[in-house]
């Protein structure tokens, strides 16, 4: 009898992650505390790095001049209202002045700043902790988000674990839930809109499937369903981000573009004859699904200028117009006028600022902003809201990366990651004059950590690798082993890089030799 010859080169153990991995999925109550415990730990490290001596500095920190003030006015009289001269050093000394009754021009819509005031409520107005609590809880809320939106996309705790973990650690995310500004907010409710709609996705095509699949052949015309729980829930979070920031108009705008056009592709691969006018069927089901109830969140963060009477252009139109608009209420028509204020500032904001980064420049971190800088003797202490540069530049390169994916194979995941990145970056590539700044991308980093552990997927040889066609095991094996050695090589070198930031992230005090360090471009100073 013959016997086969060993191998010349022995067979590749599994890695120490595989073997883990597949101690996991072979036991279901292991299996269930490593999906509960993974976005628990997630949130306690991003607590950790935004609560933390959070009150630190007792001091009005960049454009907390204009939201603290305005969110504490908007708390006791409703609308946002004009303060005494030396508010700001009041609020720093634990002393807060009144405000005065005369209504102030605010720029943004004013749920963010309910929600810093819900927090100067709570805590204290003249208490920085007070007023960056609302940031800081939302913000570690964004990282659990990111969790959920990565693992609802892949299946994979360990995709998502590392997607939230890039998140809990990223500068500019921490910076941004430490300071009392609109943008955390932004960046939670439009992630909130996304993964809403991923959850819509999911049940939609799933039952249009069944339904379509019970025929007996091909249908004309599909369903038209209106039983979509997901996406009214979809359009009150896409409404509560336009209720911080006008920007999220073009989130609501980008989920309404994918649930059309995703819709469109299933219907036709489902063999719908009528695929296209089907979809626009469809499409006006779903208008009607996501934009009133926006529109209606919208309006209802209003509520404290519409029955008070005090704020500014409040009595713009006191008997109401004649004509076509006589039904509208006045107050109504005064929050038109309001409106057409805000948008002639917004498209006309081109006044010169030290930090200001036009939009072609963030792929690149020109331009960070520095928040606060306080030196005595030789120590400093510094808030920059410079992300991560690591996490950051290899964010940059997985979204180039999705891009790929998208156009080789239809990626699906690629195609929900690069909507967020175009629907939080184009726009402002519209308005190359009008003074922006870096930070603003605080919107954008939940989709690039996301795409960063698609690609790391991609890297280890995820799923599709192990499907490939003639691919002896070993050298799947051997790919998967290099691919995850690269990946913890990176883990390990964010890490180290977030440590070495966080001090100037956070206002710790530092030598001033150790601050310069962090300059690594002429331009981040």
């Amino acid at each position: 009898m013959t016997t086969s010859a060993p191998p010349l080169l022995p067979t590749r153990r599994p890695t120490v992650f595989d073997r883990w991995r597949d101690t996991v999925r072979a036991s279901p109550v292991l299996s269930r505390r490593v999906d509960l415990w993974t976005p628990v730990a997630l949130v306690l490290l991003a607590a950790i790095t935004r609560f933390v001596n959070l009150g630190h500095p007792q001091s009005i920190v960049f454009d907390e001049t204009y939201y603290v003030k305005d969110a504490w006015s908007q708390w006791l009289l409703g609308y946002t209202a004009d303060w005494p001269d030396g508010a700001d050093a009041a609020f720093a000394a634990a002393a807060p002045l009144e405000p005065l009754a005369r209504g102030s021009y605010s720029v943004h819509p004013p749920l963010g700043k309910w929600l810093i005031g819900a927090g100067m409520w709570l805590f204290g107005p003249g208490d920085a902790f007070g007023w960056r609590f609302a940031a800081a809880l939302f913000g570690t809320a964004t990282v659990l988000l990111v969790f959920l939106v990565a693992r609802t996309l892949t299946g994979s705790t360990a995709v998502a674990g590392l997607a939230g973990f890039l998140l809990a650690i990223d500068g500019l995310s921490i910076v941004l839930s430490r300071i009392a500004l609109l943008d955390g907010f932004l960046a939670f409710f439009l992630l909130l809109a996304f993964w809403f709609v991923l959850l819509d996705r999911r049940t939609h095509l799933a039952r249009l499937a069944a339904r379509i699949g019970a025929r007996d052949e091909p249908p004309q015309w599909g369903p038209v369903r209106w039983n979509r729980p997901w996406l009214l829930a979809a359009g009150l979070a896409a409404g509560a981000a336009t209720g911080v920031k006008w920007s999220g108009l073009y989130v609501l705008a980008a989920l309404g573009i994918y649930v059309v056009v995703t819709d469109a592709l299933a219907r036709r691969r489902l063999g719908v004859w009528q695929w296209p006018m089907d979809a626009v069927r469809q499409g006006a089901a779903s208008f009607l699904l996501l934009v009133p109830v926006a529109a209606v969140v919208y309006l209802s963060t209003w509520t404290g200028w519409l029955l008070t009477s005090g704020g500014y252009d409040r009595q713009s139109v006191v008997d109401g117009a004649g004509g076509a608009w006589a039904w509208v209420p006045a107050p109504l028509q005064s929050l038109w006028v309001y409106h057409e204020a805000m948008y002639a500032f917004h498209v006309g904001l081109v006044t010169p600022h030290s930090y200001a980064s036009p939009a072609w420049q963030w792929p690149l971190l020109v331009r960070p902003t520095s928040m606060y800088w306080q030196q005595t003797g030789d120590s400093v202490e510094a808030v920059s809201s410079i992300p991560n540069p690591l996490i950051w530049w290899a964010g940059i390169a997985a979204a180039i990366f999705m891009i790929v994916l998208f156009v080789r194979r239809r990626d699906a995941s690629a195609a929900l990651v690069l909507t967020g990145i175009a629907a939080t970056y184009l726009p402002w590539l519209i308005y190359p004059d009008r003074t922006i700044f870096q930070f603003y991308t605080v919107a954008m980093m939940p989709f690039l950590v996301i795409a960063i552990a698609l690609a790391a997927r991609e890297i280890v040889g995820g799923p599709r690798a192990a499907a490939t066609v003639g691919a002896p095991p070993d050298a799947v094996a051997a790919r998967r082993v290099i691919g995850q050695r690269l990946v913890w090589v990176f883990v390990i070198a964010v890490t180290l890089v977030s440590l070495f930031w966080y001090p100037v992230w956070t206002a710790m005090p530092v030598p001033y030799d150790f601050w310069r360090l962090h300059n690594w471009l002429p331009t981040w100073v």
